[in-house]
């Protein structure tokens, strides 16, 4: 009768199992970690910035008054969306770049 299960790995797959969990709770409770962070970006010189967290939630906008301007909204209206851009990208990027860290760079579907 044939041994079942995978030739020549031996104990090698349990050892493997409880290493891809260990790594799998680190990630998550790195994951919530981060997701409490706070990352801050700006726009116009510093004129407006945005700090949000790492759900991407948008936590606070500061305008400085001297771009407040009647007159161009228009201004006011894509500093404001530069800096929630800026802040949004940076967060993903401090997600991902922490990620790797315990994943050691490999992507596992469902984690980020």
């Amino acid at each position: 009768m044939a041994k079942r299960g995978f030739p020549g790995m031996g104990g090698n797959m349990g050892n493997m199992m409880k290493q891809m969990q260990k790594v799998q709770k680190q990630m998550e409770e790195m994951q919530a970690q981060l997701e409490e962070a706070e990352v801050e970006a700006s726009s116009g010189g510093g004129a407006v910035s945005c700090k949000v967290n790492g759900k991407k939630q948008v936590l606070e906008i500061k305008i400085d008054e001297s771009v407040v301007d009647p007159e161009d909204v228009d201004m006011l209206e894509d500093l404001v969306m530069a800096a929630v851009n800026a802040a949004l990208t940076d967060a993903e990027e401090m997600m991902e770049k922490e990620m790797k860290k315990v994943t050691g760079g490999m992507n596992i579907p469902g984690l980020s």
